[in-house]
């Protein structure tokens, strides 16, 4: 008899690096890097020294990889029994329980040695927290607790762009705290989106989300009221002079697209609707990144020049 197709990796001497990296949820972790990177940017009005950027970015991703390599083993009989999830490395087999802990553990090790050795102790163990709450506290206890897992585990997920900022200054500023205050508004709206388009999967699994417990229209209305929220805490930027008129701008348009979504779903009962709320969530955090970050050294030159 032939071996089984998810079991032949294993076979054949082990998983292959596409495996690995399937394990470390890269689109996720790109993003949580870029706003790490953003932070960095944004401590200094000049450009931040090369060997934080580079030893900065590298342990905030080691750290953020690890987290989601954590969250795979800990989710992979969730993961295997549902249709988004269901052809990750774990649930196939092509990565084997082992190796995925040794994988995520050896990520974890690294991260804070970079960060530790080459760029501060305070990025570490901050970092460090910010591992442990996302992949211990929020998934092991919390998703599986309270249909209010996401709106307290996203500080967790929050954390990068002041991980980022403390890695070039070495403190904690009020404006980091911002980018902070930023990503943990924009988290219930964004991860609600797709818990409605996924409901039944998470009911079948028994994972409390917000409209497993508490029904679909209910989350509809928070998923407005927290992009409400979103669009209020995106302009305390400008107002403690952190960001001028291009980044207001952005912002502005930014958050007319995110509440027209959130209205939508709000409204509609479209089937088609929650996923590209969350889609367009992606993209939000993204191009709001990129706004504060053009709007910092446009508006230096501009300042400069005048």
């Amino acid at each position: 008899m032939s071996s089984s197709p998810r079991l032949s990796p294993l076979l054949a001497g082990g998983a292959s690096w596409r495996d690995y990296y399937a394990l470390t949820k890269p689109r996720v972790v790109l993003l949580i890097s870029f706003t790490a990177v953003v932070g960095m940017f944004l401590a200094t009005p000049g450009m931040p020294p090369l060997d934080a950027l580079a030893c900065g970015t590298l342990g905030i991703w080691l750290a953020a990889a690890s987290a989601a390599a954590f969250n795979h083993v800990i989710d992979q009989r969730i993961d295997g029994q549902m249709a988004r999830t269901r052809h990750r490395p774990l649930p196939t087999g092509a990565v084997s329980e082992t190796q995925a802990l040794a994988f995520a553990f050896a990520l974890g090790v690294v991260a804070m040695a970079v960060l530790t050795l080459l760029v501060n102790p305070l990025t570490a163990v901050l970092t460090f927290c910010s591992l442990i709450g996302y992949a211990i506290v929020y998934t092991i206890w919390l998703k599986r607790a309270t249909p209010q897992n996401i709106v307290i585990g996203g500080a967790a997920g929050a954390a990068p762009p002041v991980l980022g900022w403390i890695a070039v200054t070495n403190s904690i500023d009020a404006n980091a705290l911002l980018l902070f205050l930023i990503i943990y508004a924009w988290t219930p709206p964004h991860f609600w989106a797709l818990a409605i388009a996924r409901r039944d999967e998470y009911a079948r699994v028994g994972v409390p989300m917000l409209p497993v417990t508490h029904g679909v229209e209910f989350t509809r209305l928070h998923i407005l009221l927290y992009t409400v929220l979103l669009a209020v805490v995106t302009v305390l930027p400008c107002l403690t002079g952190m960001s001028g008129l291009i980044y207001a701008a952005a912002a502005v348009a930014l958050n007319a697209v995110f509440l027209r979504h959130a209205w939508q779903l709000w409204r509609s009962p479209r089937a088609d609707l929650p996923m590209r709320t969350f889609r367009w969530s992606i993209t939000y955090l993204a191009l709001l990144f990129a706004a504060l970050l053009v709007d910092h050294y446009v508006d230096a030159r501009l300042l400069g020049a005048g």
